[in-house]
């Protein structure tokens, strides 16, 4: 029998975070693809301004409010949110059933727009008005987690992410309640902190850092490396609990780290590439007054995207009964990644364009 090789043989990696683990099936590359294509993602077609689309300037949206004519940022209330303050919640169980239960779950929902126009994405604006985009977000994170014990700020990029409005924005739900994924993560982090007396993702970045196999870019404030292909975690080199923990120098190489990152994933394929973002951080509200030591603020990025610009990665079958899987290892995936170009491949065709 032939040795080990992580590059053509399967196996399992361990996620410290959540205490899953990953099936690696690097030999499935091999195998044609002969199912559902996706269109190629592309923000030609979209217009700067659209009188219809509810997000932008000095439009009325549907339920009759007038946008204001924003030059930069803009956040409103969710028009249709999926959390809400004022409403009665399930009552008590007085049977103590276990099996079937319900408790309240309140909070309330915010839309961002990054721009006003409709036609930019992240990677393509300035360093400005990136920084600008992280700057409130940190507004919206000392605002919101005052109240609230989880601030959830995520980014649904492109339709096949289930992004029914082409114009750069995100989401903020922030609930009284910790969800699951952020539950999860706290008790891994608080149980590694417990036994080794230091933050877990501040150890692994210390790890990646030193192996130099995962990272795609770095500055002198964070890393984005891939932990699974083509995902990618964003992290900071000093132990910062939260996002609004950061300095003014911090939030400027953020922004720095953001950009050259989306730019990596547009260049992958040469489309505006789609992918569900979102960052974590310690839990807020009551637990601002709590030890939170065992906490690292960190980004996330999840692309649907791994074999071409319209081939998509369905979490399907074995995925959602068994366990995440994945078709190429994580050092195949951030080498790809680091070898592109930091130069968006709109701009660099655009200048071939002029030359000629």
């Amino acid at each position: 029998m032939d040795n080990f090789n992580p590059t053509e043989h399967q196996h399992q990696r361990y996620n410290p975070l959540t205490g899953d683990w990953v099936l690696i099936s690097p030999h499935r590359c091999q195998r044609p693809w002969a199912g559902h294509e996706e269109p190629a993602q592309s923000s030609a077609s979209v217009p700067p301004f659209d009188p219809k689309n509810p997000l932008c300037p000095g439009v009325v949206r549907p339920n009759g409010t007038l946008n204001p004519n924003y030059t930069s940022t803009f956040t409103f209330a969710n028009d249709f949110p999926a959390l809400l303050d004022n409403v009665p919640g399930p009552l008590p169980n007085t049977e103590e059933d276990t099996l079937f239960q319900a408790i309240p779950a309140k909070g309330t929902c915010r839309v961002m727009c990054f721009h006003p126009k409709s036609n930019v994405t992240l990677p393509v604006m300035t360093d400005l008005e990136v920084l600008a985009v992280v700057d409130r977000w940190v507004e919206e994170m000392l605002d919101l987690g005052r109240e609230y014990v989880w601030v959830q700020i995520f980014e649904n990029k492109g339709a096949i992410m289930g992004c029914s409005n082409p114009h750069p924005h995100c989401q903020i739900w922030a609930s009284g309640f910790l969800p699951n994924e952020p539950r999860r993560k706290d008790d891994f982090q608080r149980q590694y902190f417990q036994k080794h007396g230091a933050p877990l993702l501040m150890d692994y970045v210390k790890r990646e850092l030193k192996r130099k196999e995962r990272i795609v870019c770095e500055n002198e404030d964070w890393v984005g490396l891939v932990p699974w292909p083509y995902e990618t975690l964003l992290l900071p080199k000093r132990h910062i609990q939260r996002l609004q923990d950061c300095t003014k120098e911090e939030r400027v190489t953020l922004a720095d780290m953001i950009k050259r990152l989306t730019i990596k994933y547009d260049n992958l394929f040469e489309v505006t590439c789609p992918y569900s973002m979102g960052f974590h951080g310690a839990p807020t509200g009551e637990f601002l007054q709590k030890d939170c030591s065992h906490w690292v603020f960190h980004g996330m990025y999840f692309p649907p995207l791994l074999r071409s610009s319209t081939v998509k990665k369905f979490m399907v079958g074995y995925e959602m009964l068994a366990q995440s899987q994945r078709d190429l290892t994580p050092e195949q995936a951030a080498e790809k990644l680091r070898s592109l170009p930091d130069i968006h491949y709109s701009f660099k065709k655009n200048t071939e364009t002029n030359n000629k």
